[in-house]
């Protein structure tokens, strides 16, 4: 419930101290005493929401409880394992590297995936073509469902894009989903050997818009920065001292082959942006209000409230538990 007037400031954390600090207790209380597990483990890609789940990790169970995991596959960014063996430096935690490129061709992950995109492309090819998946951007000027292509660039950085049919776009998505439930099986398998918990890595905003795959990375344990907006995040990283280079880097979905934003493939709005728009949207804040302090239109504000109001709607299944009355 709204109870302040709405400034560009409002989300900024006023005690960050005080908010790791509780963060770090709960996770102590959680893992230690309801989970009854004696660590945890953070799978780690070189990015900040799993950076600053790891440090509050370290805070709370020291670094010799705390194991990071590297899951690479062979779309990976390279930045993402120089990256996460630098942060892992840095807290003096312990990492094991399990490449699931194998794990993802016995489930046709590849395949699958590279099968669609050809009917798309018949040209396509992955050894000489990169790909991702591209989302419409005009999120402020526009109030209409999420348009998605698939774009491919050859080596020569010439790029091609065409509108997904539905059918292709359902099963490059379900094909690329396998990565992420591989990962968190994978987690899962080095928690239950060291008897640790899995700590998840999403924010606010991937908990709450659906930008997570079911049983893939929103499978976890305990989810410590879940209630914290992307900004907020980046608050903490700075306070518990991640690598600048962590900081500094654009947030990436690290799915696809070619080199893709979070932005791109999902959010639509820089997180900047959208932290604020989103806290005024579940807050209640009149548009013009947001508007005024944005430097924005209202009418803007509001094709994003129905953006927000739609993606809650269509993800809410998967924050959803089995559904088990059926009696």
């Amino acid at each position: 419930m709204k109870n302040k007037p709405f400034t560009k400031n409002i989300i900024k954390l006023e005690d960050i101290e005080k908010t790791c600090n509780n963060i770090i207790e709960k996770l102590k209380d959680d893992v230690y005493n309801k989970l009854q597990r004696k660590g945890g483990i953070v799978g780690i890609s070189g990015g900040i929401d799993s950076s600053v789940t790891l440090a509050l990790a370290v805070k709370a169970f020291g670094k010799e409880n705390v194991t990071g995991i590297l899951l690479p596959e062979k779309d990976s960014s390279p930045d993402s394992a120089m990256l996460a063996n630098k942060l892992a430096e840095k807290f003096g935690i312990k990492t094991i590297v399990e490449n699931i490129s194998d794990a993802l061709d016995g489930f046709g992950c590849y395949r699958r995936r590279d099968e669609a995109m050809q009917r798309v492309f018949p040209e396509y090819d992955p050894k000489t073509y990169k790909s991702k998946i591209a989302i419409k951007q005009d999120v402020l000027n526009q109030n209409m469902p999420s348009i998605f292509s698939l774009v491919i660039i050859d080596k020569n950085g010439n790029q091609k894009s065409k509108m997904l049919p539905m059918n292709e776009y359902l099963q490059i998505v379900a094909a690329s989903n396998f990565k992420q439930r591989s990962r968190m099986s994978m987690l899962y398998y080095h928690a239950e050997a060291l008897h640790y918990a899995v700590i998840g890595t999403p924010n606010k905003h991937e908990v709450e818009q659906g930008f997570f795959v079911k049983y893939g990375d929103g499978g976890a344990d305990v989810m410590p920065i879940g209630d914290l907006y992307k900004s907020q995040v980046y608050e903490i990283a700075a306070y518990l001292g991640v690598p600048q280079e962590i900081i500094d880097r654009t947030p990436t979905t690290d799915t696809y082959s070619a080199e893709q934003t979070q932005e791109e493939f999902f959010y639509q709005l820089p997180f900047e942006l959208m932290d604020l728009i989103w806290y005024g949207w579940e807050n209640d804040y009149d548009t013009g209000d947001v508007a005024y302090a944005l430097n924005l239109k209202p009418n803007q504000i509001e094709h994003v409230y129905k953006t927000f109001e739609r993606k809650m709607k269509t993800t809410e299944y998967l924050r959803l538990a089995p559904i088990r009355d059926y009696k």
